[in-house]
């Protein structure tokens, strides 16, 4: 089979720095376009080597952590929650999380009503406030199965709800996110923003869990 990729056994760019560190074995076809462009785009001045390494830099800072800031806000702040509701993106700018062009749509759960996201087509996902999405996320299995059985995915997940709960399953797009605002649990009046963002993981963000009191 012949080799038309210029980077697959080298693992080098064509100016000589190291792709990645990390990278282990040959370059797929995709790295390999993707050192190409990158090195084009720096040659005609389009962008530069720091600005994509700030760029990449900012990518690596964003995590759960984020959007359970948001969400532990909305738990204490009530005209925060509804400013949330009405502008997610505009909501969450103020506390530091630009959207950009994206438009974020905040799901609360309701004792009647409770959210889950995905993508259906492929994996659009919030990650300015919840970072890189999770493998099972991008699966075909989860993609087709939470929109036609979404409350076995859910018990798969070890979330079994009441039949008097309402679920409703949110698509994201190419240019629209969503995120689970989910309910606080009970007992933790008085907590703090930083103790209750504790409680909020990655998952209750999604919908596949929800938040609990440590035992």
């Amino acid at each position: 089979m012949p080799h038309d990729d210029p980077f697959e056994h080298t693992g080098m760019s064509p100016s000589g720095h190291p792709y990645r560190p990390d990278q282990d074995g040959p370059l797929t076809r995709f790295q390999a376009m993707e050192i190409a462009i990158r090195e084009l785009l720096i040659e005609k001045g389009v962008t530069t080597e720091a600005e994509i390494a700030a760029a990449i830099a900012y990518m690596d800072t964003r995590s759960p952590a984020g959007g359970a800031r948001v969400v532990a806000r909305a738990w204490t702040d009530p005209e925060f929650r509804a400013r949330l509701l009405a502008d997610g993106s505009a909501a969450v700018l103020e506390m530091g999380f630009p959207i950009e062009a994206l438009k974020l749509i905040v799901v609360e759960n309701t004792p009647r009503l409770h959210n889950v996201v995905v993508c259906t087509l492929c994996s659009c996902y919030p990650r300015n406030l919840l970072g890189l999405p999770p493998d099972w996320y991008k699966q075909r299995a989860y993609r087709s199965r939470v929109v036609r059985e979404p409350r076995r995915v859910l018990a798969e997940f070890g979330l079994t709800l009441p039949e008097g709960i309402q679920v409703r399953v949110h698509d994201s797009t190419a240019d629209q996110r969503y995120i689970v605002l989910p309910m606080r649990p009970e007992g933790t009046e008085g907590w703090s923003e930083e103790d209750l963002a504790a409680l909020v993981t990655r998952d209750c963000m999604i919908g596949v869990a929800v938040p609990r009191r440590p035992q």
